[in-house]
């Protein structure tokens, strides 16, 4: 139980870590998302360094992994163990990628943004959470 409770806390903490980011990075913003895409029109890189910063702490992250037996509030680490590029992954990139450019959000950012009242974002969510579930119930039987 007291484990169970650990283990929320920390993903609360972390989460809002992670939500305090992207708003105060800006990129709770659909519009400054689709202007970083906008590479021959007025391009915005500011999520460039976004992404860097983002890598960077990852690359920490993995690192301090590396060298522990077990996270704090578990037995085992959950990282993928399949390194395969294979059609899924490359099709699920692309259906990612075209919504991210379309609707200038991913499901972080989205999330976070029904936290400010963007109109856009709860029908954003909506239909991020339809996909998923019809990818669950369709293809992901076999998970």
């Amino acid at each position: 139980m007291n484990r169970n409770i650990h283990q929320f806390g920390a993903a609360l903490a972390s989460g809002m870590v992670f939500g305090f980011g992207l708003s105060l990075s800006g990129m709770l913003n659909p519009v400054r998302v689709q202007g970083f895409l906008d590479v021959f029109g007025n391009w915005d890189p500011s999520l460039a360094f976004v992404l860097g910063g983002a890598v960077a702490v990852a690359f920490i992250g993995v690192q301090v992994m590396k060298k522990l037996r077990h996270p704090a509030f578990d037995d085992s680490f959950h990282a993928p163990a399949n390194r395969k590029i294979d059609g899924p992954l490359v099709i699920g990139s692309a259906l990612f990628g075209l919504g991210w450019g379309i609707g200038g959000l991913c499901p972080g950012p989205a999330i976070a943004s029904l936290s400010v009242g963007i109109p856009q974002t709860a029908l954003f969510v909506v239909a991020m959470m339809v996909g998923m579930t019809l990818y669950d119930r369709v293809w992901g039987r076999g998970t």
